[in-house]
């Protein structure tokens, strides 16, 4: 990613931080909704699953330059939604669901420069997820 492209990531994230977890559950509501077999994933309540996936990005967006330690990290995140029961397929859902949730959230503000900044970033994430849950699932 360009120097211009986290700029946008973070700016417009800090934007959907300051209403977390009204933004996170909104998420959650699109995933379900266009996703539903993604529901069966969580057996905690959307609120408190809601303030992991703010905290989660808000360290990965922290971490952006640092690739290396955000490889390690997603790395990890990958090897734990792998034993979440987490299928390939379940990735572009929520790539998607994030995409519609920033647009919702952000209004004008999300242009079409912000757009392909997170579109790079969460196809990297994605990316760097299922390869590094590959190994274990094949030998599962």
């Amino acid at each position: 990613m360009t120097p211009q492209d986290i700029a946008l990531v973070r700016s417009s994230f800090a934007q959907l931080h300051r209403r977390k977890i009204e933004t996170a559950c909104l998420f959650y509501e699109r995933l379900f909704t266009t996703a539903p077999s993604t529901r069966a994933l969580f057996k905690t309540d959307i609120q408190g699953q809601a303030a992991k996936l703010m905290e989660t990005l808000t360290v990965a967006l922290a971490m952006l330059n640092d690739p290396g330690g955000l490889n390690v990290l997603l790395a990890r995140l990958g090897e734990r939604h792998r034993n979440y029961g987490v299928q390939p397929e379940h990735y572009e859902a929520v790539g998607s669901a994030l995409l519609w949730t920033l647009e919702t959230s952000l209004g004008a503000d999300f242009t079409t420069q912000t757009r392909a900044a997170w579109t790079e970033l969460y196809g990297q994430m994605a990316k760097t997820m299922l390869s590094a849950e590959t190994p274990s699932r094949r030998s599962a």
